[in-house]
């Protein structure tokens, strides 16, 4: 293989072969082909796009780039979700232990927010104690105690997409939809799950701003996985607005506890049984969607779902009390601030893209991948598009290190919710499903 002749192919719109693929994948995971040359083949994948066929390939040589864990024989089917990540997500906290409940293995790695969107490690590392980094072998024990484990990607799983992520992220190459595909799936594939259910946000909270894009990616995950011989289905959902009534880290894990507690936002409820039941139905546990519903309904209110989720954040090292008083466990902030209303109506629309650079200046996210975090930060009991309100009801409750932090960002923060006079009616939350 001469990296430069396979640059050059791909340069001028030609497809691939796959052991050109997987020879250079392997040269530049082994450190012997430089960065100069796998930037080039990502600008060249960029510009020209992949079959279906080069993408399973691409995926295929960076999942095998590294471990590939191996449930084969396991009693329980293995399956996962994936979001592409959007502002106030934090539907894995209560999906994977949902998920175990139902009798599914969950073993989901997970990662790190960067920019406007949080990241499910985050939020969970917010709970004194959680270790997200763990062996092979306890993450096997606590997958076979619990049913469920949510782990960050080690050294040692798809570490070509590592090195090619981090490519990406400097060369101006990250919205290309294989390379998008390839990492996301080398990662979920690596971890042993059988059957995958994406949920693919589109909207100004979201890395796929329109419908189109979103959709596009959506089929390219799922072209993949039918390619390499995995259950797949992918959920179009909306990321105008954020997702439930809180954007954080510690509030998002209390609002997660909630929901695993039969409470919660509605919106939280909905996606999160969307998600399972396309889960559960894939794997085989249940026959159709209707009959998943109303199963995993009882097992979030009868407090299945919640009891799994404390026996995880024992098993993982954290804080199991954290699922019976979330508040005086998890970090708190130095000030809260409400911001009100200054006028009566009805709340039309709440700004995702507005609501996350809030929570980014307040210290809830990152400007670079090695920013510190403060876990208490963020915004707690946020209003939803429907909703009537009064003159001076508190709109949101900032959370912040200082007073003069929170008092500085609360104009911005009331500008993100808009309000009128006429009734609104609240958008739809799941905007196409695929299969």
């Amino acid at each position: 293989m001469i990296p430069q002749w396979v640059i050059e192919k791909k340069r001028d719109g030609h497809a691939l072969p796959p052991e050109e693929i997987r020879a250079f994948v392997s040269a530049y995971a082994a450190g012997e082909l430089p960065d100069y040359q796998m930037s080039a083949l990502a600008m060249a994948i960029f510009f020209r796009g992949m079959t279906a066929a080069e993408t399973a390939a691409l995926t295929d040589a960076m999942l095998h780039s590294g471990e590939v864990l191996d449930f084969s024989g396991w009693p329980r089917p293995t399956a996962d979700k994936h979001s592409t990540g959007g502002i106030g997500d934090k539907i894995s906290l209560i999906l994977a232990p949902l998920a175990a409940a139902a009798g599914l293995a969950v073993p989901m790695i997970s990662g790190r927010g960067l920019g406007l969107t949080g990241g499910t490690l985050d939020k969970l590392e917010s709970i004194p104690g959680f270790n997200t980094r763990l062996d092979h072998a306890t993450f096997r024990r606590v997958l076979a105690e619990t049913g469920c484990v949510i782990v960050g990607q080690t050294d040692h799983l798809a570490p070509a997409d590592r090195k090619l992520y981090a490519l990406r992220d400097v060369t101006a190459t990250v919205p290309s939809i294989p390379l998008i595909t390839a990492s996301i799936l080398s990662k979920k594939l690596a971890e042993g799950a059988t059957t995958l259910v994406f949920d693919v946000k589109c909207g100004r909270g979201a890395f796929m701003r329109t419908r189109p894009e979103a959709h596009a990616l959506a089929a390219s995950l799922l072209d993949t996985c039918r390619a390499m011989g995995r259950r797949a289905a992918a959920l179009l959902t909306d990321m105008e607005q954020p997702l439930g009534r809180t954007v954080g880290n510690a509030v998002e894990v209390a609002e997660a506890v909630d929901v695993l507690r039969g409470r919660g936002p509605a919106d939280m409820r909905a996606l999160t049984l969307a998600l399972t039941a396309k889960m559960t139905v894939l794997a085989g546990i249940h026959p159709d969607a209707a009959i998943a519903t109303r199963e995993l309904t009882a097992r979030l209110d009868d407090g299945r779902a919640w009891e799994i989720f404390r026996r995880m954040v024992a098993a993982q090292g954290g804080d199991a009390r954290v699922a019976d008083d979330p508040q005086r466990i998890l970090p708190q902030p130095g000030a809260t601030l409400e911001v009100s209303a200054l006028r009566a109506g009805h709340v039309a629309f709440v700004d995702a893209e507005k609501i996350g650079r809030v929570v980014l200046q307040l210290g809830a996210g990152r400007r670079r991948t090695d920013d510190r975090i403060d876990p208490a930060a963020g915004i707690s009991g946020l209003v939803q598009c429907g909703e009537a309100i009064v003159r001076g009801q508190p709109l949101l409750r900032l959370h912040a290190r200082s007073i003069a932090m929170a008092e500085a960002l609360r104009a911005e923060a009331a500008a993100a919710v808009e309000i009128v006079d006429v009734p609104q009616q609240r958008p739809l939350l799941v905007l196409e499903t695929i299969a």
